[in-house]
């Protein structure tokens, strides 16, 4: 059991003044594996009174002393990269090779990208007869969400940190312990105190006082475009910097000239990985007419494949969704793509065969999905592809931002050109080309309802800054 019992303030582990704890059951065994306590908002003003506290000194440290600690937090992410692989798989069900790879190895890297990225930063420019300066922001709140979890804290944390900001973190209830794992590394290297704090509880009192808190300069969230919106109301009042990376229905666009079969096999795990729970899955695929048939045979032969259980186990593709309330939510999408006349060509109802326990769904695809269904338009966050077909590249273009999100997307075609010219005019924020591989130093966020503001790379670094200009 990963009991927690204390939050982190000010440099040190200390009781939470909310009561109670919250318990972390494993998706995969519907048994509890750990608690962490409950906060309160008397904890989040200590933690922020601790980080405006900290912010003059950590504000004015050394490039060299912030590169020192970013490396840091990366070895040691490193060292105990297979402890956090398991605790991260258990708390949200994620494959145990896909943990490694994307959980941990990920935000390793990251945390040294930013530390590589402060040797040529420019923090000063001259435009005319001004001096133009960029500084740290201030304190920021931060707020994440299960998925990812490790790798959107450190998404946050490393910039802020490389920027000269300090913060309080509050964690997702679902999958916290790997947070306490993280204050515990960098309480290990000896960051200043008062430079990172982590308050665990619920996001109607935690994320609520943090985002409206008077000295809290920036918040940046992570979670729901409805959980989003209710952030920017409730910071609007302090006027502080609101970065959001919100929902997505992204659209996998395979053009007619395209390698159909690759295409259909990559568009099922590009749709599928960490079990479709991830916002920037390519969840709607758009096929020509003409290329229907073939399409569909490839993907269904594939997900014949595409095997479902135990995350830990390492032949496993897909594990269970993070909670009942999650594994409900997504059958009710599969039973609503039945019931709207989409053709079932994978998967379905129920529970996947052999499986008893765990908050397991069947990986599932549909053919001569409508623009009209649920299943195009919402944000299903599970293993469900939604396979339409087009007549013409303008109508791919057209269908691919037919959404209220724009955060992710894809383009297949033997003509780079082309696809070049399809990706352009896409209204979303990622775009990747025949399987192009993700990117940890270019910006990542969305258009329209998937948020605004950018994480990872210079981008991702400059949200964390404000701009000063000295007229001489």
């Amino acid at each position: 059991m990963h009991v927690r019992d204390r939050i982190y303030i000010d440099g040190q582990w200390v009781e939470a003044s909310g009561g109670g704890v919250i318990e972390v059951i494993d998706p995969a065994t519907e048994q509890c594996i750990g608690s962490v306590p409950v906060g309160s908002a008397a904890d989040v003003d200590a933690a922020v009174a601790a980080a405006k506290a900290a912010f003059p000194s950590w504000s004015q440290s050394s490039i060299e002393e912030r590169q020192g600690y970013l490396n840091a937090i990366s070895a040691a992410i490193g060292e105990r990269g297979e402890e956090l692989a398991q605790l991260i798989t258990s708390e949200v069900g994620t494959p145990i090779n896909y943990s490694r790879m994307a959980m941990v190895g990920t935000p390793r890297v990251v945390s040294r990208s930013y530390a590589k990225m402060l040797d040529s930063f420019e923090w000063e420019s001259e435009v005319r007869n001004s001096l133009v300066v960029k500084e740290a922001i201030g304190v920021v709140g931060m707020i994440t969400p299960w998925n990812f979890p490790l790798h959107q804290i450190i998404g946050k944390v490393a910039p802020a940190l490389a920027a000269g900001c300090t913060m309080v973190l509050k964690p997702s209830k679902e999958a916290p312990l790997n947070a306490f794992v993280l204050a515990d590394i960098i309480d290990g290297i000896g960051l200043p105190a008062g430079v990172f704090n982590l308050v665990s509880g619920h996001g109607r009192d935690i994320g609520k006082t943090l985002s409206g808190h008077p000295d809290v300069d920036m918040v940046s969230f992570t979670g729901s475009t409805g959980a989003g919106v209710q952030v920017s109301e409730v910071a609007a009042p302090t006027v502080k910097r609101v970065t959001l990376e919100l929902g997505g229905k992204s659209a996998n666009i395979i053009l007619d000239d395209a390698d159909v079969t690759k295409a259909a096999k990559m568009a099922v795990f590009a749709c599928f990985g960490n079990s479709g729970q991830e916002c920037s899955a390519l969840s709607r695929l758009l096929v020509p007419t003409s290329k229907r048939d073939e399409v569909v045979a490839v993907v269904a032969a594939t997900m014949e494949r595409y095997s479902v259980g135990d995350p830990l186990d390492e032949s496993m593709r897909c594990g269970p969704m993070v909670s009942k309330r999650q594994q409900e939510s997504v059958a009710d999408y599969i039973a609503s793509g039945i019931a709207d006349g989409a053709t079932l060509i994978a998967g379905g109802e129920g529970m996947p065969e052999g499986l008893e326990a765990g908050y397991f769904v069947r990986p599932t695809a549909f053919a001569d999905v409508t623009p009209e269904m649920r299943i195009f338009r919402e944000e299903v966050f599970g293993p469900l592809l939604a396979i339409t077909t087009y007549e013409t590249e303008e109508e791919a273009i057209a269908l691919a931002n037919d959404s209220e999100y724009g955060l992710s997307g894809g383009v297949w075609s033997a003509d780079e050109e082309r696809a070049m010219r399809v990706a352009r005019a896409m209204r979303t924020g990622q775009v990747s080309i025949n399987g192009g591989a993700f990117n940890v130093s270019a910006p990542f966020g969305g258009y329209k309802l998937s948020g605004n503001g950018r994480e990872l790379g210079l981008h991702g670094l400059e949200e964390f800054l404000e701009i000063k200009a000295i007229q001489r």
